[in-house]
């Protein structure tokens, strides 16, 4: 009796699971279909009946299949499996699997493969073909083990349990649950697995003799229960006061159970949400009244439970109710009635061929019938010893199906080395050749590099070069001036003096002609005196306002932008520097940032105008260079070789290099370098 009523247990906690794991899926995704969305609510609405439900899931399940093969295709067949699942219509909800893998399968989606597997175990685990089931849960739980998903692999090491439980292999079961609350651990908001798990602990030390430690799992599997979490509609507060009622009910503590079993049915729509545990409820309250001895509402509550079970189409729940109306009217001296519901229930437990549901039936029959108990006794030998030679068998079934797999698993792994071992040979000589092209390559760029960095130095040299001659051909010029303009000044104005004077000393001649004419010699002198005075300070002054030759060379810079390029240049160049006092290495870095500027602009810019400023600005000299183009990114960490070498070349000077620019605003480079104070004229 008690190991019948504890698979009806096991039945309701995994039923519980089950349908908490489907229904999570129904909302997972909305259909933009209004028929197809009809049709899922009105195949899940519970008031309808099984084959009305079913009706609509067939009509979603023919729209479904006119769907193209991707993500939202597959989880409507889910959809549509996990509404067969709730109805109980199990040939179709594998027909429904079987589609929704094979699609996954040519889709490559791997975690849709998996759950393809796990609800295929969860067909044979509801055909009662354990080792069926067994090993699509098991393959289900390496993958999950694989995928690092602890959720889905507790879920799944939860219905291998539940099968070892039903097997009999309650140790096997209490170890893989204890397997499934170490994954858990640090998991929030699992309360859903925490639940099942605490129940299935519950029912496997009741079925090993320990009350107390049953009841004290069945209690936290109450404690977990969170309404925000476990939905109201599972009646998981309803499945606990069963449980516990239960527990009491074996312990002969029947008041106790009553309460639970009375606490259980005072759940709101209990009746309509989980109409088997509603049931369960009425048969096992009418029970604990009848342990009581309490009479009122008898034999009616054991009539509606059956009622209810038969509807549903419970043979396990009705094979109970049969053997409590057969006790019941033992009790009451009805043998006839008694006789009758132990025959009916006999012959079900053989029917179905539960071999537990037989050896309740069996030993019941040997108490209601003394006369035929040696009878049913020995039937009861017969199969409890076939029993456990099953339920042994079915244990070592498990482990061999684990070894089998793992076997199968090691020389799929041994090809998959061997693959991999060949596409390692292969990739080491793919590299090792990629290695060789690029050191080559690299040799190459070092060539080019090397070859640059000396054209370079060149064109430094030469810089430097064209600076020495300049400084010399100015140097000669302006020596040459100031020689002239003394020659000027000292020697043809001294003459003009001497020539000025001697007229003079003319003046002592008073004659009309000879006044006149040196008056007119006087004149003439002033004005070539004049002349040459004025001459003398120009050459002077041009000397201070000649450019200088760094200014003359970046001039000439810009005549070749003009005269190459389409753009229009606009340059301001502060004349009043004294650019020969400035290091040179200075100039050159200047002259070299205003030249790869250009470039810049000219290669990718694409700009109309071009301005280039360079002043004095307090203590610094500042570069700024302008454009219009198409701007980039400046807050890319990446820049280009060119504006690092004009970042280089500015730091070299001790100075600030920054440049701003956004697309399709042009670019603003400024370069401020630091220079004394009296290095700048005032």
């Amino acid at each position: 009796m008690k190991n019948n009523c504890f698979l009806i247990l096991i039945t309701l906690s995994f039923v519980f699971f089950g349908c908490s794991q489907k229904n999570k899926e129904n909302n997972s995704i909305n259909s933009s279909e209004d028929s197809l969305a009809t049709y899922f609510d009105l195949a899940s609405k519970l008031t309808l009946n099984k084959d009305r439900r079913q009706e609509y899931n067939h009509k979603a399940l023919e729209i479904v299949m006119n769907q193209e093969n991707d993500s939202l295709n597959r989880v409507n067949l889910f959809k549509v499996a996990n509404r067969y699942y709730n109805i109980n219509s199990w040939k179709y909800y594998n027909k429904t699997v079987l589609i929704v893998l094979d699609k996954s399968e040519n889709a490559g989606d791997t975690l849709n493969i998996i759950k393809a597997n796990s609800y295929l175990g969860d067909y044979y685990n509801s055909q009662r073909i354990l080792d069926s089931a067994y090993l699509f849960y098991y393959k289900v739980e390496k993958m999950y083990k694989k995928q690092g998903d602890n959720i889905n692999l507790a879920k799944t090491l939860l219905n291998k349990a539940s099968l070892q439980f039903n097997s009999g292999d309650f140790l096997g079961s209490e170890k893989s649950v204890y397997d499934v609350l170490r994954i858990i651990k640090e998991e929030k908001r699992a309360n859903a697995i925490f639940y099942d798990a605490y129940n299935l602990l519950g029912i496997s030390y009741n079925e090993l003799g320990d009350f107390d430690r049953a009841l004290e799992y069945n209690n936290k599997a109450l404690a977990v229960i969170d309404d925000e979490i476990i939905p109201e509609e599972f009646q998981s507060k309803a499945t606990s006061y069963n449980n516990i009622g239960f527990l009491y009910l074996d312990a002969k503590k029947y008041k106790l159970a009553k309460s639970y079993f009375q606490k259980g049915l005072e759940q709101k729509n209990l009746s309509i949400q989980k109409p088997f545990v509603y049931a369960l409820l009425l048969d096992n309250l009418a029970y604990s009244k009848f342990k009581l001895k309490e009479a009122n509402g008898l034999p009616d509550l054991f009539f509606e439970s059956l009622k209810l079970k038969d509807s549903l189409k419970l043979t396990s729940g009705i094979f109970i109710s049969k053997i409590h109306l057969s006790e019941y009217f033992a009790a009451n001296n009805d043998t006839i009635r008694a006789l009758k519901y132990s025959k009916e229930a006999l012959f079900l437990a053989k029917s179905s061929n539960v071999s537990r549901d037989i050896l309740v039936a069996l030993k019941h029959s040997a108490v209601l019938e003394p006369k035929k108990a040696n009878f049913y006794n020995k039937e009861y030998i017969h199969i409890n010893e076939e029993l456990q030679k099953a339920e042994r068998s079915m244990g070592d079934k498990f482990s061999r199906i684990e070894y089998e797999t793992d076997q199968i698993k090691s020389q799929n792994s041994s090809l998959e080395v061997q693959n991999r071992n060949l596409v390692y040979a292969f990739s080491l000589i793919t590299i090792l050749g990629l290695f060789l092209y690029i050191i080559k390559a690299q040799k190459n760029k070092n060539r080019v590099l090397l070859y640059k960095q000396q054209q370079q130095k060149a064109n430094e040299d030469i810089y430097n070069l064209m600076i020495s001659q300049q400084n010399t051909i100015e140097t000669n010029r302006v020596e040459e001036k100031k020689r002239v303009a003394q020659e000027l000044h000292d020697g043809v104005l001294g003459r003009m003096f001497g020539v000025r004077m001697n007229l003079d000393g003319l003046n002592r001649y008073q004659d009309e002609e000879a006044v006149n004419q040196r008056s007119g010699y006087l004149s003439e002198l002033k004005n070539i005196e004049q002349d040459i005075r004025e001459i003398s300070h120009d050459l002077n002054r041009e000397k201070s306002e000649l450019i200088n030759n760094f200014v003359a060379i970046v001039d000439n810079l810009f005549e070749e932008q003009r005269k190459t390029f389409q753009s229009k240049l606009i340059s301001n160049i502060d004349r009043s520097i004294k650019w020969e006092l400035l290091e040179n290495v200075v100039k050159i870095n200047l002259y070299r940032i205003i030249q790869e500027s250009l470039q810049n602009i000219n290669k990718y810019a694409n700009a109309n105008t071009i301005k280039v400023e360079l002043k004095k600005k307090e203590d610094n000299l500042v570069l700024v260079i302008s454009d219009d183009g198409v701007g980039f990114n400046a807050k890319v960490k990446k820049k280009g070789i060119g504006i690092q070498n004009m970042r280089s070349r500015t730091k070299e000077c001790n100075g600030d290099f920054h440049i701003k620019s956004k697309k399709g605003e042009g670019t603003v480079s400024t370069v401020i370098i630091p220079i004394e104070q009296k290095l700048i004229p005032t």
